[in-house]
């Protein structure tokens, strides 16, 4: 097990979801700043940010549960890019750019997942704490 939450490939993902977001929004329309602009940014920054907090919990389940919601963070994203796709904000070039994106984050965190499944019923505590 990595020591911190940086070498994690799951993290690395989620952090390249939130470059592409932050590129593909930089485009869409000033009136949806505070709209899909803010909400796309803030999922993607969410979806990092819970891997992140998630292996600073201090039990297997705290960690579970914020790899969850990071989880959910991701398919919160695709529903919204479809939505700004349609709306034409999101070119098609763009939308599958994100998608693309969206399934290597997808991946690495059902995988980390699963080893967190996997390994909280063989240890009381798990090892995360940073040296």
């Amino acid at each position: 097990m990595s020591k911190s939450f940086h070498d994690l490939v799951a993290f690395q993902r989620a952090l390249d979801v939130v470059v592409v977001i932050y590129e593909v929004t930089s485009v869409f329309p000033r009136n949806e700043l505070y709209g899909l602009t803010s909400q796309l940014r803030r999922a993607a920054v969410r979806a990092c940010s819970c891997i992140a907090e998630g292996q600073g919990r201090l039990t297997w389940g705290e960690w579970r549960q914020f790899l969850g919601q990071a989880r959910g963070s991701l398919f919160e994203i695709e529903a919204q890019c479809i939505a700004a796709n349609r709306l034409r904000m999101l070119t098609d070039p763009d939308h599958e750019r994100v998608i693309a994106a969206l399934r290597r984050a997808g991946k690495a965190l059902a995988g980390f997942i699963a080893w967190v499944r996997k390994n909280e019923h063989a240890a009381k505590q798990p090892s995360n704490r940073a040296t």
